[in-house]
């Protein structure tokens, strides 16, 4: 059993706040770039194609730096890694808001996405092996306002810098915080006991990163995946095959890159399952509704940020309470409430009009966010509280690729079904115009309304459909129960 020093309760929480300033940085990057792409076009004078790989190249990068991130933190201790992590994320962004070309932004959101695929898990692994368990429901709480809340807000205030201030500001504001991060986490993070590692897994890192390299290439494209193109057919064949073969050598490898044996473990595994359900209904949300408002109702990214941010609040608010809960009462009583109002408002959602107030689409947000926020932090809390301390690095980063690759996932599935029951419905509806003999003009303006008509159709069967795939999340809840420290292990072995 490794043993150590518990530190002083006010350092604790000071941690913490270190913990969320570089998970908030990190994770808000994945969301703020997106509404600057029109900008950042105009400005390297490319085509949608170039640009594409601005984003890309950052979420292949992510991809293939997360598995490394147990190994590395059992190398050389996650607070070092952590450290890294912050420079590098903080350097990636200063040379993205000195980019002068796309391929200099892509180059500078590949060094930028070595570090942020490291802050999440490296940050969660520090958190367990800092808060002792009966409080790490509420850290975690806490912690997740950065995890679920950023990817909400990172479009409100992107939005904002592309019309009020220079687009650039939306990667140098990272610099003062990154700086400011990287000094607290010397002066206030511990040192943790390394754990011994073995022989270093070359054949893993290959297998892992070519395999989500390869997928996540196709996924990343969503809806305009072309399922015709014998290429993406390949990739995602090739791998999978890569990723069978990374599945083959974890479990033979003696000290495997990602310890595949913890899915052993029944607690966690079925929080990992129900926590990339969840991230399904989240991305779900996120991306269907601004096309909604956007294309639709003919809303500013400004103002579609602004309808969407107090579910992030709301997001935000609930993530502690829901981790108090989960402390008090385990994880079942919280994470099926939790849910069921997710589902229940996702349902609510999908009877969207063009004549939907704006209020009423607010309040069923909120709702929904209210739900994210007590269901999605408990299940993984419960999850993660059955792993033994040594895992628990190992653990966090098997859970952030399966949570990377299930967003993904989630959202091709869905844009993939949006598409499909909006050419349907458009067919029909376009069959009863046909029998139309009017002007051309009022024809022209009839087949517009029908397509804008179709697309609102399709949004809200595909709300439903996410509706749908939270009743799944919600079934597996009920398997849940109240986790138990592993027999024999020392909960904060922290050492100065």
């Amino acid at each position: 059993m490794v043993t150590g020093r518990r530190i002083d309760n006010s350092r604790k929480w000071l941690v913490l706040a270190v913990l969320v300033l570089g998970t908030f940085m990190a994770i808000l990057d994945t969301s703020i770039v997106n509404i600057a792409i029109p900008k950042m076009m105009a400005v390297f004078c490319v085509g949608t194609e170039q640009i594409q790989w601005v984003l890309t190249a950052y979420m292949l990068t992510m991809g293939a730096i997360i598995p490394l991130t147990g190994y590395l933190s059992d190398r050389f201790g996650s607070k070092k890694v952590y450290i890294w992590a912050l420079i590098a994320f903080t350097l990636g962004s200063a040379f993205c808001g000195l980019a002068w070309s796309n391929p200099s932004m892509v180059v500078a959101r590949v060094i930028q996405a070595l570090g942020g695929g490291m802050i999440m898990p490296v940050s969660m692994s520090i958190l367990y092996q800092v808060i002792p368990q009966q409080e790490r429901g509420l850290a975690l709480g806490i912690w997740g306002i950065a995890a679920m809340a950023a990817p909400a807000i990172g479009p409100t205030l992107s939005g904002y810098i592309v019309e009020h201030l220079d687009w650039r500001l939306i990667f140098t504001i990272n610099i003062p915080v990154g700086i400011v991060a990287v000094i607290f986490s010397f002066i206030l993070l511990p040192e943790i006991p390394r754990r011994p590692v073995g022989k270093f897994d070359y054949l893993g890192v290959l297998f892992a990163s070519v395999g989500l390299v390869s997928i996540l290439y196709v996924l990343g494209e969503g809806a305009s995946i072309d399922w015709n193109d014998i290429k993406n057919i390949f990739l995602l064949i090739f791998g999978g095959f890569f990723l069978l073969l990374f599945t083959v050598n974890e479990l033979t490898h003696s000290d495997p890159l990602l310890d595949l044996r913890v899915l052993k473990i029944g607690p966690f595994t079925l929080s990992i399952v129900i926590a990339s359900i969840t991230n399904i209904a989240l991305f779900g949300g996120i991306f269907l509704l601004p096309l909604f408002l956007q294309n639709l109702r003919g809303y500013t990214a400004m103002q579609t940020g602004i309808i969407m941010f107090p579910s992030a609040v709301a997001t935000g608010l609930m993530m502690p309470i829901g981790g108090k809960l989960l402390d008090r009462l385990g994880p079942k009583p919280v994470v099926i409430p939790g849910l069921a109002i997710l589902a229940l408002a996702t349902y609510e959602l999908a009877h969207l009009s063009m004549e939907t107030p704006q209020t009423t689409i607010t309040w069923l947000l909120v709702l929904r966010g209210l739900g994210l926020g007590l269901a999605m932090m408990p299940a993984s809390t419960a999850g993660m509280n059955a792993v033994p301390l040594p895992l628990v690095a190992r653990a966090s980063a098997l859970s952030n690729v399966v949570r990377q690759v299930a967003g993904s996932l989630g959202i091709t599935i869905l844009t993939t079904f949006m598409q499909r029951r909006q050419a349907l419905h458009y067919s029909e509806l376009a069959a009863r115009v046909t029998e139309f003999n009017g002007q051309e003009l009022y024809l022209y303006w009839l087949y517009g309304s029908v397509q804008k008509e179709a697309l609102i159709t399709a949004i809200n069967d595909t709300l439903a459909l996410t509706a749908v795939i939270s009743c799944v999340a919600l079934f597996f809840a009920f398997w849940l129960k109240k986790g138990q420290t592993p027999a024999g292990k020392e909960q904060v072995i922290i050492s100065e």
